[in-house]
């Protein structure tokens, strides 16, 4: 009978491990269940070769998931309940197991003397820099719930911000697909047939139905060089985005893209930038330090240079907007309200105006995309259906009238 290795939470909310000895996967994870476990991970030992197989049943940690546990704490932080107390409650509040263990590690550490951004720091893929910088900034202002509920605040304007505008993006991206898709079927499947009689007729075909021909057999012959080719591409993409400049030269062109680009990506980074760069001044973070963080989050390498080479001015002693007046993707008016909110000592102020207000105008242009992109789907499936009938039924008119 053959062994797993296994990794679980028990009823108390402890990560454990051992090995059981079962006949399959299944009956492993029903013993383990009966034992009162909640099985994570369950690793098949092969006693020739080791582990031959892995099954990890959670991993990944939802951005909301973290927002309602930061909302939760900020509330009992402010209920003036000790920090460790309030995470073993929250413990057995957190639907996430992933986070529930997490969280268990940090109430841990917290209770044996470590701070709790230090706890946090612990587990960068759930808590980002970001993240732990604003909490590192509540504690040694003695501001923590303060931090904690304006960290909340912040992280649930992004999160709905990214929603919608993914959201935005599912509609447009699913009846593309569904259209190269059906086109692709009609290429391989009914257009070979259709063309047959052309082909046999010998007349003088148009030019439309000379590249309809031409392409489905292409396809029909060669169809596997086609998903090789998107595989290649895609493949391709990813490891030039990976080295340095590609990642610059990929993003420049997010940036610079048709409609989606000026109207959605360019204010959504704007957004990210604004806002994180104003939570961290709120939670008295200093301006370098702010920036070094908002420059690793911002998720644009064009926006990322702007930022560090700001660092570098602001260094120097130069004022924040020097760089941003010269920027292509930054517009006039945010680096008019940098350099007031610089001048005046109100920065946090007038980028919380700033995130406000790109916020709304993202909101709009998704709401309109929206709107617009349905007739102009349409359109081009249209358009597309109707340069195929033409191609095809044409010439079969053309041969009964003839």
């Amino acid at each position: 009978m053959p062994f797993f290795d296994y990794i679980a939470v028990n009823e108390d909310c402890e990560e454990v491990s051992g090995v059981v000895d079962s006949a399959n996967t299944d009956i492993a994870i029903d013993t383990l269940t009966d034992q009162g476990l909640l099985v994570l991970s369950l690793k098949a030992r092969d006693e020739k070769s080791g582990f031959s197989s892995e099954i990890t049943l959670f991993q990944h940690v939802k951005t909301k998931d973290v927002v309602i546990f930061t909302r939760q704490l900020a509330v009992m932080v402010s209920a003036t309940l000790p920090v460790v107390q309030a995470l073993r409650i929250l413990v057995n509040q957190i639907s996430s197991v992933q986070l529930k263990i997490v969280v268990s590690e940090v109430a841990d550490s917290v209770d044996g003397g470590s701070r709790l951004s230090e706890a946090f720091n612990k587990h960068p893929k759930i808590f980002s820099h970001f993240y732990v910088s604003m909490v590192k900034s509540g504690e040694t202002a003695g501001k923590l719930d303060e931090v904690l509920n304006y960290l909340a605040d912040q992280m649930e304007k992004d999160y709905d911000l990214m929603s919608k505008t993914k959201g935005a993006m599912i509609y447009p991206a699913f009846i593309m697909f569904g259209l190269v898709a059906v086109g692709f079927v009609m290429m391989v499947f009914v257009v070979p047939k259709m063309t047959e009689i052309l082909e046999e007729s010998g007349a003088e075909l148009p030019f439309t139905t000379k590249i309809l021909i031409g392409t489905s057999g292409f396809l029909s012959s060669y169809w596997w060089i086609f998903f090789l080719a998107i595989v290649g591409i895609v493949a391709g993409i990813k490891y030039y985005r990976k080295t340095s400049a590609g990642k610059q030269h990929i993003d420049y062109i997010i940036l610079k893209s048709p409609i989606f680009g000026p109207l959605i990506f360019q204010k959504m980074y704007l957004v990210r930038f604004t806002r994180s760069l104003s939570t961290l001044l709120t939670g008295g973070v200093s301006l370098t330090e702010a920036l070094k963080i908002t420059a690793d989050i911002v998720g644009n390498e064009v926006y990322k240079l702007a930022i560090e080479k700001t660092i570098e001015e602001v260094e120097d002693g130069n004022s924040i907007a020097t760089v941003f007046q010269n920027s292509p993707v930054v517009p006039n008016m945010v680096a008019q309200m940098l350099s007031v909110g610089e001048q005046t000592g109100r920065l946090d102020t007038v980028l919380n105006k700033l995130s406000d207000f790109y916020a709304r105008e993202v909101d709009n242009a998704v709401g309109n995309l929206v709107t617009l992109i349905e007739p102009l789907v349409l359109m081009l499936m249209g358009l597309a259906v109707g340069v195929m009938v033409a191609a095809i039924l044409l010439p079969m008119y053309n041969m009964a009238a003839g």
